[in-house]
């Protein structure tokens, strides 16, 4: 059946929505092919005021903002003018309880998507505070989604049938919403029918906000009784109004059990412990039943838009093996971000070191967080700490689990539990990915460890040959210097210090030797990497999954079908039937490759990784080691070139002596001989002093060297 108005058409069958006074329906613009939404208003909206009619006509007509849904015209029905009729904006994606009711959403949105969710609202409901418009129904039913070109999502409120215009000091007392997300208030008078005098402030809407935003971010409502909300409605209204301060969540799980109270987002939501931290004081401060103590919008504003202005820094902590995002301002510093990696991986400031792209990453604590290099999850800064760290790994408690399945045939019993069934595979798909992902990331940032180590160790053989050489160089001068001064008659004490370096190639032998087996031992560790990237490599349990959750999802539609047909054959019930045995099998199969395959590699990995820590540390640490010997011995080195410089002085003063008893000396023969004599000390004194000079300039620069290890 057909049915339009002057400039458009569209079929009863194509039914976007159904409210108590209205449809919507998916029509085309008769002269273009257009397609919009058509609200058509049933007979029964006519028995309400005719303010209340107009209201969503005007409301929509002084609204004008990307993330509304737009109207285009209000028209009427052919052959019916009183039937008013609403062309708005067609939005493709559907509404955002259709994408919350897909099950591969059954644990909440991802991170990008929320995130999408979020700027689209906040920025829609900023732009209906403006215009002094309270929606109050605000739901995801009530938030339409379109597809863009690029892919990305664009949300929209929409069903403005219960807005009304409202100053924020001012209050309403009529009933709209859908209980779910019902203000606590709101729910005692329209649920349970008590009477009372509330008037009701803007605020409700921050509730319904509140609700919302959690059912986005968990695939849950935030406050579910024994047998649902709506089974359940006194103990729903308990639960909202006897929320402590800070709880987000509260779930009756037994009959008349205790409530549990919830503070965090669940561990097995898609958000990060990074947004999940910045979003659960929004959340307890606007699911907050006391009117009076609930954020007023202009907080809610600030506190939304400042997440949204974040940027996010992807660290990677490579010992604890866990990613981080970090959501912080543009301008913040070097040392905030310290301070926010401390929160997450509580790793002190000074214990942080940074690799990017394989290589040491210097951040002075005073550099922007806008001048840091771009992070994304395949490429985030690697964090290291400077002291041995406990894996942590991805996993903090075990998967989900599916739900039983039905003993017995039951179309919707079996509908609800394949449904549930497909959510959690895609879970499971999730985890294998991500620890695909992980071990990736663990095997790139300790290939750039080992790799950064490896050049300290070459960098500590080169101090040490180098120290090496100078020392040589030291006792031949010290020879000749011995020699001179016999030579002028100025016996000088060089025994000493002479025996003191005597015993120091042999201590450099032995650092020679030890930094050799530390690099012997980076080589063996790198083939452990080698191999266990080939394995890595070779893992197909993910695509394995993938193939098996397109098994799953189809007998899930199959079953969806069946359950729309009502009652099924005696061949569609066999078939229905059989098509279970297959679902049980295939759900085996994959726990079996999630916990055979996929997390025992990632185990391994993990064991792999806390094992090369353990050695890593130990090389670092003999590095150090090493490097400060080093620096004293370059001290030693500096005070013993002054000692020699001394020494050549003394023998200089000698020197000086003998030419002036040779002025005096009678005897040609006596004479020359003393001349040469004298002559060839000069040339041995110069060229000492040219060794001594070289060697200074060696071991200052030695003394400059940075001998500690860095990464």
């Amino acid at each position: 059946m057909m049915a339009s108005t002057a400039n458009f058409l569209w079929s009863m069958d194509d039914v976007l929505g159904q409210g108590a006074t209205a449809s919507v329906f998916k029509a085309r613009n008769k002269k273009t092919g257009e397609l919009v939404a058509v609200k058509v208003f049933n007979i029964s909206s006519y028995t309400r005021p005719y303010e209340v009619q107009i209201r969503e006509f005007e409301m929509l007509r002084k609204l004008n903002h990307v993330n509304i849904v737009k109207l285009f015209a209000v028209e009427e029905m052919h052959m019916n003018t009183k039937q008013k009729v609403l062309v708005m904006e067609f939005c493709s994606g559907g509404s955002l309880l259709n994408v919350l009711e897909e099950p591969e959403n059954a644990f909440g949105l991802g991170e990008s998507e929320f995130l999408v969710v979020l700027q689209c609202v906040v920025n829609g409901m900023n732009h209906l505070r403006e215009n002094a418009v309270v929606h109050r129904d605000i739901k995801p039913g009530n938030i339409m989604r379109v597809v863009g070109e690029d892919g990305r999502s664009v949300y929209k409120l929409t069903d403005f049938g219960a807005a009304r215009e409202l100053e924020d000091d001012e209050k309403f007392v009529s009933i709209y919403g859908t209980e779910e997300y019902l203000h606590p208030d709101m729910y005692e008078r329209a649920v349970l029918r008590k009477p009372q005098q509330k008037a009701f402030g803007v605020t409700v809407d921050l509730w319904s906000i509140g609700v919302t935003f959690y059912h986005a971010a968990t695939g849950s409502l935030p406050f579910v009784p024994f047998g649902g909300p709506r089974k359940n409605k006194q103990m729903m209204y308990r639960i909202t109004t006897e929320k402590p301060v800070g709880a987000i969540a509260g779930v009756q799980k037994v009959e008349d059990g205790a409530i549990e109270w919830g503070y965090h987002l669940p561990p097995n939501c898609q958000l990060s412990e990074g947004l999940k931290t910045q979003l659960v004081p929004v959340l307890a401060n606007i699911l907050e039943a006391d009117q009076e103590k609930c954020w007023g919008f202009d907080q809610f504003f600030a506190e939304t838009t400042g997440i949204l202005h974040r940027v996010t820094v992807h660290v990677f902590s490579l010992q604890q093996a866990t990613a981080h995002h970090i959501y912080i301002h543009y301008y913040n510093t070097a040392s905030i971000f310290f301070k926010e990696v401390q929160k997450q991986t509580g790793l002190v400031p000074e214990l942080q070191q940074y690799m990017f792209h394989g290589h040491e990453l210097l951040l002075p604590p005073s550099m922007q967080v806008v001048s840091f290099p771009p992070t994304s999850p395949d490429r985030p800064l690697f964090l290291i700490s400077k002291q041995p760290e406990k894996t942590i790994g991805l996993l903090r408690r075990e998967p989900a689990e599916t739900p039983p399945m039905p003993t017995k045939f039951d179309v919707a019993a079996d509908l609800a539990f394949s449904k549930a069934t497909v959510g959690v595979i895609h879970q499971y798909l999730r985890i294998a990915r991500s620890s695909q992902k992980h071990q990736e990331l663990i095997l790139q940032g300790y290939y750039s460890y080992f790799e950064n180590l490896r050049m300290e160790c070459v960098q500590a053989e080169h101090k040490v040959s180098v120290v090496n050489i100078k020392l040589i160089g030291c006792m031949k001068s010290e020879e000749k210097l011995h020699k001179l001064s016999q030579a002028s008659e100025e016996l000088l004490d060089l025994t000493e210090d002479g025996r003191k370096f005597r015993q120091i190639p042999e201590s450099l032998a032995v650092y020679a030797r030890r930094i050799q087996e530390f690099k012997n031992k980076l080589d063996q560790l790198h083939t452990e990497l080698s191999r266990r990237a080939e394995v890595l490599a070779e893992d197909k349990s993910t695509q394995k999954m993938a193939f098996l959750l397109e098994k799953i999802t189809e007998v899930h539609q199959q079953y969806k079908k069946d359950r729309s047909m009502g009652k099924l054959n005696y061949n569609e019930e066999q078939i229905h039937k059989f098509e279970k045995i297959n679902l049980s099998s295939n759900i085996k199969k994959v726990k079996l490759l999630l916990r055979e395959e996929s997390l025992q590699k990632y185990r391994d990995v993990l064991a792999l990784a806390g094992s090369w820590t353990s050695v890593l540390h130990e090389i670092q640490s003999q590095l150090r080691d090493f490097g400060n010997s080093l620096l004293q011995l370059v001290g030693h080195l500096q005070e013993y070139e002054e000692q020699q410089s001394k020494d050549l002085d003394a023998v200089l003063l000698s020197f000086q002596h003998g030419m002036g008893r040779l002025q005096i000396t009678d005897g040609r023969k006596d004479k020359d001989h003393m001349i040469h004599r004298m002559n060839r000390l000069k040339e041995e004194m110069e060229s000492v002093a040219q060794e001594l000079q070289y060697n200074n300039s060696i071991i200052e620069s030695l003394g400059s060297m940075n001998t500690g290890p860095g990464i």
